[in-house]
């Protein structure tokens, strides 16, 4: 099977496997074959590193009908930071083309093409940071992966999402690969081309289901507060985010990850290589259990005796004195001061009223999750079910509600169909507390 395109010819990619002859004898429900697509529909394009291609590209795109199909590459894993290495676009009536942004100082030219256009991604969380970085934005998106969580789809990734909605298979395999290599091998782009092959037949097959089932106003809403997101503000502390550090509680010791983290995160700044490359987490937090006080013992710990750490000894030891001289009023929190609501483990013993608005209002949104085909997280985000469970509004009411899932980002679409039901249970919970409070004790 293969998705026609207007914009070129017939695909030339064929299926792993010759499909077998039909059974006449087969039972109607038999799934189709799925087609492996192998090839660009009209052959892999050159990767554009000059102005010239990227003055005719920016002007086929142009020139294109329709949304465009985009993706990036990155280098997670191998870089430091999350800079695309390539993009990847497709326009009916224009082609496919796969951009080097590294070769160029700026690319307005395409941003100029391609800014105001609808795009269609798939996760587009992911991918717009970055090329937002080169100057790169939708003026409307369409986001294939989200599109499928709202229509209950099992299975959202993109091959699983092409292979059910189309029944195509994309090949898989370099999505890991450190796509800062230059040149990039062939199959490496390939792969990369094929990501933005039938996104577009995607897109309009989603759509159509999106309109079937009422959701369509769902989605637009959905795809225009990604859209619309600011960039995310800088962590605190990132360095608490090392992975294994719950093994550790004392301060002293969170000086060590914190000395060490920044000391790593600065080499691979400089050297722009994953800061894990350098130094695993694992390694970090094995310092701040052992604390060793000479270069000897910190060689002497697994990680830190390899050639690369004996090397970097002196500067590990350097963070290691600077978090053992420490003034003790300079040493960090064990944990960060949040409005965040504790563990709802807790609510039992701190606050009992809240934990039983929280036993109401979770069945109550996984009851309308379940009737409307979505993941839970995708009707309200459970942050904000535990934070309205933690702390109500005065007013109960759904129009009390309704202001404050407002307050916590939730779309109108995820308003209309919360508040009146979370209402309904609340009010329902303080009754019975009132019940409660008012019957005679035994």
């Amino acid at each position: 099977m293969t998705v026609p395109d207007p914009s070129g010819p017939a695909p030339t990619s064929t299926p792993t496997h010759a499909p077998s002859t039909p059974d006449p004898d087969a039972e109607a429900a038999t799934p189709s074959p799925v087609t492996i697509l192998l090839e660009p529909r009209e052959g892999l394009p050159p990767v554009i590193t000059g102005r010239s291609a990227l003055q005719d590209a920016a002007t086929a795109l142009a020139g294109g009908t329709g949304p465009i199909a985009v993706d990036a590459e990155r280098a997670s894993g191998y870089r430091y930071g999350q800079r695309a290495y390539l993009v990847q676009l497709r326009r009916n009536g224009s082609g496919s083309f796969l951009v080097d942004p590294v070769a160029f100082d700026d690319l307005t030219l395409l941003a100029e093409a391609i800014n105001d256009a609808e795009w269609v991604l798939h996760a587009a969380s992911q991918d717009l940071p970055c090329l937002a970085e080169i100057g790169l934005q939708p003026g409307e998106l369409f986001d294939t992966e989200l599109a499928g969580r709202l229509l209950g789809h099992p299975r959202v990734g993109l091959g699983a999402m092409t292979e059910s909605v189309l029944g195509i298979g994309l090949e898989k395999g370099h999505a890991a690969a450190d796509w800062s290599t230059r040149p990039l091998p062939q199959d490496w782009l390939r792969y990369a081309a094929l990501d933005v092959e039938v996104l577009i037949d995607l897109r309009d097959a989603l759509a159509a289901e999106l309109e079937a089932a009422g959701k369509t106003e769902w989605a637009r809403q959905e795809f225009a507060a990604i859209a619309a997101a600011p960039p995310s503000a800088p962590r605190v502390d990132p360095w608490r985010r090392t992975s294994g550090m719950h093994r550790v509680r004392k301060p002293r010791q969170l000086a060590v990850i914190r000395e060490l983290w920044l000391a790593r995160d600065d080499l691979a700044r400089q050297r722009d290589t994953a800061p894990g490359r350098i130094l695993p987490d694992s390694a970090i937090v094995g310092a701040a259990v052992e604390q060793p006080a000479t270069r000897e013992a910190l060689v002497a710990l697994p990680i830190f005796g390899g050639k690369a750490n004996r090397r970097q000894a002196d500067r590990w030891m350097a963070a290691l004195d600077r978090a053992r001289t420490c003034p003790d009023s300079e040493l960090p929190p064990s944990t960060l001061t949040s409005d965040a609501p504790p563990p709802a483990r807790s609510w039992g013993d701190k606050n009992p009223e809240a934990a039983a608005r929280l036993a109401v209002l979770r069945p109550a949104i996984a009851a309308l999750a379940d009737e409307h085909h979505l993941p839970i997280e995708n009707l309200l985000a459970p942050d904000t079910v535990r934070r309205v469970a933690w702390q109500p509004p005065h007013d109960c009411t759904e129009t009390g509600l309704a202001a404050r899932l407002q307050s916590h980002g939730a779309r109108q679409w995820q308003i209309d169909l919360t508040a009146r039901p979370m209402a309904k249970a609340l009010d329902r919970v303080e009754r019975e507390a009132a019940v409660a409070r008012d019957s005679p004790t035994s």
